[in-house]
């Protein structure tokens, strides 16, 4: 599976809010933690506020919070927020080898990964993903 760029930028996003449910991040700060666009994280933090994943808190100091249940949203919950629900593999529309039984075999499989894939990410909560990503040297003692 190949995500877009704004659904690797979701994931960070949540993922790094989701460490720690009282903090609070800037765009600014994910965007440079990550080395992406700051520009193009902004547009993907707006989905998420829409999704009700995150808030968004105003004020000096302000920016995103996590608000959701880090012990059952998935990463197959942030994946559909972004990536087409089934997306079509180049030439399937007017593909002639479609009818040929190896064509139909090789869609099985395809089919199969698919189904495979979606249940491995569904299967991960935010939670379960952060017991393995350690706290980077230096944010323990921000987040004290």
């Amino acid at each position: 599976m190949r995500l877009q760029k704004s659904t690797l930028f979701a994931l960070y996003a949540v993922l790094e809010l989701a460490r720690e449910n009282d903090r609070q991040m800037s765009t600014g700060d994910i965007a440079e933690r990550y080395d992406i666009s700051p520009h193009h994280l902004s547009k993907v933090m707006r989905q998420l506020v829409r999704s009700g994943l995150i808030q968004s808190v105003r004020g000096a100091g302000g920016g995103y919070r996590f608000s959701g249940n880090a012990k059952r949203v998935t990463l197959l919950d942030i994946i559909d927020l972004f990536e087409p629900s089934n997306p079509a593999v180049e030439g399937d529309e007017e593909d002639p080898a479609g009818a040929t039984s190896v064509a139909r075999a090789l869609d099985s499989v395809r089919g199969e990964i698919d189904e495979l894939t979606r249940a491995t990410l569904q299967s991960i909560t935010l939670r379960s993903l952060l017991k393995y990503a350690p706290a980077e040297v230096g944010e323990e003692a921000v987040a004290g």
